[in-house]
């Protein structure tokens, strides 16, 4: 059975999904400052690969990766949530079905404890 990955059509396919992901971000004035100064080239190589992860491409990633990689950037929840229905529209955009939609948005969820800072209080 063909993965997700292979069924959107790989990296060819993921890499201008992540494209106009990071379009829908960069034009987002609460999420844009999060990327200020960030070198959006090797950005967009990571999060390609992450999200060919979580469609189960051929891709090795860990959670550790991830919560050092987001660690210092002060994510709250409802930026965290922000991101996800940037993505969400996104993939709507590529005509991903909403099963497929719902299996990258909900394992990007799944990780919300590796993104999201924890509060202070």
């Amino acid at each position: 059975m063909a993965t997700l990955f292979d069924r959107v059509g790989g990296f060819g396919t993921l890499s201008k999904v992540v494209l106009a992901f990071y379009d829908r971000v960069l034009d987002d004035d609460d999420l844009a400052p999060f990327f200020d100064g960030v070198d959006m080239r090797g950005l967009i190589d990571h999060q390609t690969k992450f999200v060919a992860y979580l469609m189960d491409g051929p891709v090795s990633y860990t959670d550790e990766h991830l919560r050092l990689a987001h660690a210092r950037l002060g994510i709250d929840a409802d930026t965290f949530d922000q991101m996800i229905q940037a993505m969400r529209e996104t993939l709507e955009d590529f005509g991903l079905k909403e099963r497929d939609i719902e299996l990258v948005t909900g394992r990007m969820r799944a990780r919300q404890g590796l993104i999201v800072a924890a509060s202070k209080a």
